[in-house]
């Protein structure tokens, strides 16, 4: 009998044992699902806005285009080249902006030194390859000769304000209300994607691409590509993967 009896508690003890491992890797496999949902609702929640951002561009592009017919290529190379240095050092601002707020929103226990190390390095990467490297490359795709200008480079002197300001910026807006950097979060990647939508097409159209419209839907298309998958990547994708690796406090 009381062999019985203790054989009946371990049988007990080991379903018990069972049900809890068996929940705590369901809680776990849960979280673990909640969090690449996320990843996945963020992107098809800023895609729209992405796309709107990159079409909005392109009439920008055509009304200046438009008015400036009557000047010569090389001032209307000139004023687009200007024009593309302000939007690609406003994307940086906005991105390693973005990119702070959305660690810091997601992140279990944020650092400093994390913080500012995501908040700048994924921005100078991506503004880079949205701005610079994918519209070069559409351009030649395109069968168009681009000229390669990488500010990061060449112009660090003006780069570093904008990116450090941006930094400083996320950390400052990361302290509000969460209903209202919610808000704040879409607006401002809306915004993002337009001013990287307009820096990439300016980029185009000074370095080679000066007759961009017969081709217009082509470079719609690419647009897309550059600039959309880049800048989700930075400020939702990326930001998110870090901070859904860190440890829970103990």
């Amino acid at each position: 009998m009381i062999e019985n009896s203790n054989s009946e508690k371990k049988i007990k003890k080991n379903k018990c044992s069972s049900d809890n491992h068996n929940n705590h890797d369901h809680n776990h496999n849960h979280e673990d699902g909640s969090h690449d949902h996320g990843v996945i609702q963020e992107f098809l929640h800023h895609f729209p806005y992405a796309i709107f951002s990159v079409a909005l561009s392109m009439i920008i592009l055509s009304l200046l285009d438009y008015n400036g017919q009557a000047d010569n290529l090389e001032r209307s190379c000139s004023g687009f080249h200007m024009l593309f240095h302000s939007f690609h050092f406003l994307h940086i601002l906005f991105a390693s902006t973005g990119t702070v707020l959305t660690y810091s929103r997601f992140a279990k226990n944020p650092t400093l030194i994390k913080t500012l190390l995501i908040g700048t390095i994924s921005p100078m990467i991506f503004c880079i390859l949205s701005d610079v490297l994918l519209p070069y490359l559409s351009g030649y795709a395109l069968g168009v000769e681009m000229d390669l200008h990488i500010c990061f480079y060449r112009e660090l002197h003006n780069v570093l304000p904008f990116l450090l300001m941006g930094v400083l910026n996320g950390l400052v807006l990361k302290s509000h209300h969460s209903a209202a950097l919610n808000v704040f979060s879409l607006g401002s990647h809306f915004t993002h994607i337009l001013i990287s939508s307009l820096a990439s097409l300016f980029y185009m159209v000074s370095h080679g691409f000066h007759n961009w419209y017969p081709q217009m839907g082509y470079v719609f298309l690419f647009l897309v590509i550059a600039i959309v998958v880049p800048c989700t990547f930075s400020d939702v994708i990326i930001p998110m993967y870090f901070a859904y690796k860190e440890p829970n406090k103990k």
